[in-house]
């Protein structure tokens, strides 16, 4: 059975797990040593990330199965967003599932829930930036409804990424 779980300012140190290592199994082949590094340190560090918890506006969520925890998401609404003017939108900043239990619908549930927030919280739209190399994802997204609507460049390290906007109506 899948649930999710908040996540609070006592589970910092298994937020900073989480986020290092899926992140490092998601793009650790495609970008070097020297940006991987720099961008976990100062964008996925303690420091960062209990900010990120701290903020009112946004939200942290672990999935689990069986107990153990499989993958992640954030969301933000308002002044916590990474782009402006989607205020009234809720944006889904992070969504990541381990290499080991992928396949197996924990994207779809942790989705799907971020979904159901956003329609909770009167959202005209969800929307997300994905890596436009991140062809697994974009495809995941367009299945589930989302269409890109912009670009925006994303800073991995000292290269500069360009990102995917992608949204969908509620």
């Amino acid at each position: 059975m899948m649930e999710l779980c908040k996540i609070l300012p006592e589970d910092l140190k298994a937020l900073q797990k989480i986020s290092r290592e899926t992140f490092i199994e998601t793009f650790g082949k495609e970008n070097t040593e020297e940006d991987l590094r720099k961008y976990l340190e100062e964008d996925l560090g303690e420091k960062q990330l209990l900010e990120e918890l701290m903020h009112p506006h946004s939200h942290f969520f672990f999935s689990l199965a069986e107990g153990k925890i499989t993958g992640y998401m954030k969301l933000n609404e308002q002044s916590a967003q990474t782009e402006k003017g989607h205020e009234n939108a809720v944006e889904l900043q992070r969504i990541y599932v381990y290499k080991e239990f992928k396949g197996r619908g924990i994207g779809k549930f942790m989705m799907e829930s971020a979904l159901s927030f956003a329609m909770d919280h009167h959202a005209p739209y969800l929307w997300l930036g994905v890596w436009e190399k991140n062809t697994a994802a974009i495809s995941f997204y367009e299945k589930l409804g989302f269409v890109k609507f912009s670009e925006h460049v994303f800073l991995l390290g000292e290269d500069a990424q360009t990102d995917y906007l992608m949204k969908k109506e509620l």
